[in-house]
């Protein structure tokens, strides 16, 4: 059976919660494999909204099994209260329907302690961080002093995890103006908290590739976009983990072998939140045009992205660096009644013509975007689950969209309600 990633390729907010439910109910797993509670995802099911921000968004579906991986962060109060949440909702969780992968990092409080005092320093240029505790959980992770969530079932290994952590942590409190970590507090918090996660920790990468021997399909999900890669995304204003399909394997402890079909999603227009570069951002009525018609607010954070036209330049490179099979081409129903659409074709750079985007960040800020304009069509795409259903202008767009990525749409999504999708090529097919 074939087995698929999906990737946002833009800067997120793609859509990629109602893509990832939509395939998760031909999925018999659906895998996180990077990222924290800092991406929501909105799901929109039978009428009844559902907001995901650590959960894989296949928790919602009956039947299935939903993993997070080793390459996410995990915020175990935040776990806690979003499982909550959901039973709330009538939505069934248990340690057969969602498991944990026992190497996966925690998100201690004083990471987002950590990461909301540096983001307060006027002296340094802000990222636009969440302020949640993601990137100094990564650090940790790295720096091989995280609590992770099998040193929660032994005293004597958690104390000692939590020691190494606040040698390194305290220093850098102490020049930030912050007091000195409470041990005995963190501690008590840990040991609190400890059963609600131990019952769902498991060996993923070995559940997985049992999983896989035995022919089931598995679907991973990833959170934010391609852009915002650690690697490949507009440093430094990016997210602290590799967004890119290639972590779906390290992120779970399953072989890049494994992966037969990766799925970018990508939005009609671009958005994007928080700083950094942005060549085809709009600051003119079509782009608060575009942000009101999408109802362009973060699911996690309540803030107003930033919207422009189609950037094909970026699209094209993230489908190169994630391998992408096909495209999941979503709100093509926001851009309904423009007179006229353009889309970013290259990049001028000094009065040099540009096909990609630049890896120096002076370089990324002074690229102003080429455009190439097509007509729009007033006829109103909502809702259409066929091509037939859509105008021939929307369907020269979808076209067009597809030679400048040099990449086929799989997927076409026309509304927030899971039905309204049609169906080009099936990822998951043999």
């Amino acid at each position: 059976m074939a087995n698929v990633v999906v990737v946002g390729a833009q800067w997120g907010d793609e859509g990629k919660g109602k893509i990832v439910d939509w395939l998760s109910e031909r999925a018999d797993v659906i895998a996180r494999f990077q990222g924290g509670h800092n991406a929501g995802h909105t799901l929109v099911i039978d009428g009844e909204v559902f907001k995901l921000s650590l959960l894989p968004s296949g928790i919602v579906r009956g039947g299935k099994l939903s993993v997070i991986g080793n390459g996410v962060v995990l915020d175990p109060w935040h776990l806690v209260k979003e499982i909550a949440g959901l039973r709330g909702q009538g939505v069934t969780i248990t340690p057969e329907t969602l498991m944990i992968a026992e190497n996966t990092p925690l998100i201690l409080p004083i990471h987002g302690e950590l990461d909301r005092a540096r983001e307060a320093q006027i002296s340094v240029a802000k990222i636009g961080t969440t302020g949640r505790g993601i990137g100094p959980a990564y650090e940790d992770k790295v720096g091989r002093r995280s609590v992770r969530v099998a040193d929660l079932a032994d005293e004597a290994t958690l104390e000692l995890r939590v020691d190494r952590a606040l040698v390194h942590h305290d220093a850098l409190r102490r020049g930030l103006g912050l007091d000195p970590v409470d041990r005995e507090a963190l501690l008590a918090q840990l040991r609190e908290i400890a059963p609600s996660v131990l019952e769902y920790a498991a060996p993923v990468w070995k559940v997985l590739n049992e999983k896989r021997k035995a022919g089931k399909r598995i679907l991973f999900e990833g959170a934010q976009g391609a852009l915002l890669d650690i690697d490949f995304g507009t440093y430094p204003f990016v997210t602290s983990s590799n967004v890119i399909a290639g972590q779906a394997a390290t992120g779970t402890g399953i072989g890049p072998g494994s992966i037969d079909f990766v799925l970018g999603i990508v939005k009609a227009y671009t958005t994007r939140v928080g700083e950094g570069p942005f060549p085809a951002e709009l600051h003119d009525g079509d782009g608060q045009r575009l942000g009101e018609r999408g109802h362009e607010f973060g699911t996690v954070t309540g803030r107003k992205r930033r919207c422009g036209w189609f950037d094909a330049v970026l699209v094209r490179q993230t489908c190169a660096t994630s391998g992408v099979n096909g495209i999941a081409f979503t709100k093509l129903d926001v851009l309904d009644g423009f007179e006229t659409l353009k889309i970013c074709v290259g990049y001028d750079l000094d009065g040099t013509r540009l096909e990609y985007l630049p890896t120096a960040a002076d370089q990324q800020a002074r690229c102003t975007p080429i455009y190439e304009e097509m007509p729009g069509w007033s006829e109103s795409t909502e809702g259409a689950r066929s091509w037939a259903d859509l105008p021939a202008e929307a369907i020269k767009y979808v076209r067009r969209v597809e030679e400048l990525i040099d990449c086929p749409v799989a997927l076409l999504s026309t509304s927030p309600e899971r039905e309204d999708t049609i169906l080009v090529t099936d990822p998951f097919a043999d």
